[in-house]
């Protein structure tokens, strides 16, 4: 658990079109490894070692230097049984914690709710992006969810105050109690206080926000340093989210994926930077993760769907190193060209859950799996 008796806080980024784990943590000393990847394979020369066998990406270097400083676990083999290629099927899968059926309730929307039980704080969950990932959807649950913090608000293009209160006024009385009201009209109106009041509570998180710290202009990036503004300004806010899209690399990945992990690695390192300027770093978990993984071989210009992934834990709190075995490359041991899994991705969860939030995981991920030792 954390070392402070501050509350444990989860930061989830989604790296939306399933990252390519071979070329992120790459076995690069494995001759399978460059037979397999001869239009898109790292240079061993180039490839930062962890030992003989793997090495990160050279364009993820400032989460290496984290790594080094043993903040950082890396879960090899991240999957689940009978791995499904389809980008939105298996989000939802990773969401729900459903792999067998098609379910709606997210599994950060339980955890939302059990650690703020009778909704009392309309931010104890906040999406930062458009739209509601359904790991965080639950009925009755209240999140947040923003595009961009320092503009957010409701009915914010009004400038003038009078005219904007008189609206805000009216767009409250749409969603006031009424008696004899439907089920779907009191959702309704739950939602739309929920928002007000979620919208007056994040409007003073911007000014209150000062850092020495200066973010590499990404979309991860704006997306971390808004999140930190947030965090930092105490709103009691303990489930983070944000994604980090572009990772479907079939094509020109060779200049794209080491882009988008030079971001990525730029916005990890800037947001653990800002909050440890502040005092905040000892109680974030930060929790990467990806709908699946890459093919094994290369298409001649990128690399296709595939699975047996891996997962990023990084934090003060994280016991680093390596969890999990790297799937083997050899063709007998692959899933029809793919690696296999071998960490079921809801022990992950579970381990967090358990161990960071303290919290029961069972019911929330569905059963009872193995917890890892990387807290």
């Amino acid at each position: 658990m954390t070392s402070t008796r501050k509350d444990p806080i989860l930061v989830v980024v989604q790296l939306t079109g399933a990252n390519d784990y071979m070329n992120t943590i790459i076995p690069y000393n494995n001759p399978l490894y460059h037979d397999n990847r001869p239009t898109v394979g790292i240079d061993a020369d180039d490839v930062l070692p962890i030992d003989d066998d793997l090495g990160f990406n050279p364009a993820m270097a400032p989460v290496k230097d984290l790594f080094d400083q043993g903040k950082v676990a890396l879960i090899n083999g991240v999957g689940y049984p009978n791995p499904n290629r389809s980008h939105f099927r298996s989000m939802d899968i990773w969401h729900t914690c459903e792999p067998d059926r098609v379910a709606t309730e997210g599994w950060l929307g339980r955890v939302i709710r059990d650690l703020d039980p009778h909704g009392e704080n309309v931010l104890t969950g906040l999406n930062l992006g458009r739209g509601l990932p359904r790991a965080m959807a639950l009925p009755g649950v209240p999140v947040a969810s923003v595009g961009n913090v320092d503009s957010y608000g409701v009915l914010t293009g009004l400038t003038d105050q009078h005219k904007r209160q008189t609206a805000l006024d009216v767009f409250a009385g749409m969603y006031a109690p009424a008696i004899g009201s439907s089920q779907v009209m009191d959702y309704l109106g739950q939602t739309g206080r929920d928002a007000l009041l979620g919208a007056e509570l994040l409007k003073e998180a911007p000014a209150k926000y000062s850092s020495m710290v200066e973010y590499h202009d990404s979309p991860i990036g704006r997306n971390l340093r808004g999140i930190s503004k947030v965090l930092l300004a105490g709103l009691g806010t303990r489930i983070f989210y944000t994604q980090h899209a572009g990772y479907d690399t079939h094509a020109n990945q060779g200049p794209t994926h080491p882009q988008l992990l030079s971001d990525l690695a730029h916005a990890v390192s800037d947001f653990h930077a800002d909050l440890a300027e502040h005092g905040a770093s000892d109680n974030v978990l930060i929790y990467v993760f990806t709908e699946f993984g890459r093919r094994v071989k290369d298409n001649g210009s990128g690399t296709d769907h595939g699975s047996g992934g891996g997962s990023f834990i990084i934090g003060d709190g994280v016991k680093g190193g390596m969890y999990g075995r790297y799937p083997s490359l050899k063709e007998e041991d692959q899933l029809e060209g793919d690696l296999q899994f071998n960490v079921d991705f809801r022990s992950v969860y579970a381990t967090m859950l358990e161990k960071w939030l303290g919290l029961d995981p069972d019911p929330i991920v569905g059963g009872q799996f193995e917890r890892l030792a990387f807290l």
